[in-house]
């Protein structure tokens, strides 16, 4: 049986799924290619906000995205991404017009400006508590794959470059 606790940021792409095994995927830099809006962050002046209200423009990284067709189909498949929750909608329908297979999405809360690794580590508490046997992880930042790792979870590190 699911269990009853869910965080209002989890958005189910067909409903709650049973806890089981899952796989973590990031995606600005793993999943879709932001190397198109990557000039909004240049210094001395970066416009998150333009940043991420783009992100609904992003080519598929399709190499990647093949390995959520391969992936074990009894594994969930979850988005965990850095975006902020007003950027959902452009979200949601990059996520339809590429049909990609996912079970869920979590975003960044509204009021949540904390670090990557901080909310990121934050999540992979509550899909354990969720019941999730977090088995893989993708991800392009080295502090959260090094966060996955202090974690106990193998993450596979996508070079995109925009942490260089």
């Amino acid at each position: 049986m699911t269990p009853v606790w869910v965080p209002d940021n989890w958005e189910w792409r067909d409903g709650p799924v049973e806890p089981g095994p899952a796989v973590v995927f990031d995606m600005d830099g793993v999943l879709s290619d932001a190397s198109r809006r990557q000039h909004y962050l240049d210094r001395p002046f970066r416009d998150w906000e333009a940043f991420f209200q783009a992100c609904g423009d992003d080519e598929l990284i399709a190499e990647v995205a093949r390995l959520l067709e391969v992936l074990d189909p009894d594994h969930r498949v979850l988005l965990l991404t850095a975006r902020p929750a007003r950027v959902r909608d452009q979200t949601m329908a990059w996520l339809r017009r590429y049909g990609l297979r996912w079970d869920l999405l979590v975003m960044r809360d509204w009021d949540d400006f904390g670090s990557s690794r901080s909310y990121k580590q934050r999540v992979v508490g509550e899909f354990r508590h969720y019941g999730f046997d977090l088995r893989l992880a993708f991800e392009d930042d080295r502090r959260n794959v090094d966060m996955f790792h202090a974690e106990g979870v193998p993450c596979v590190y996508i070079h995109s470059g925009y942490y260089d």
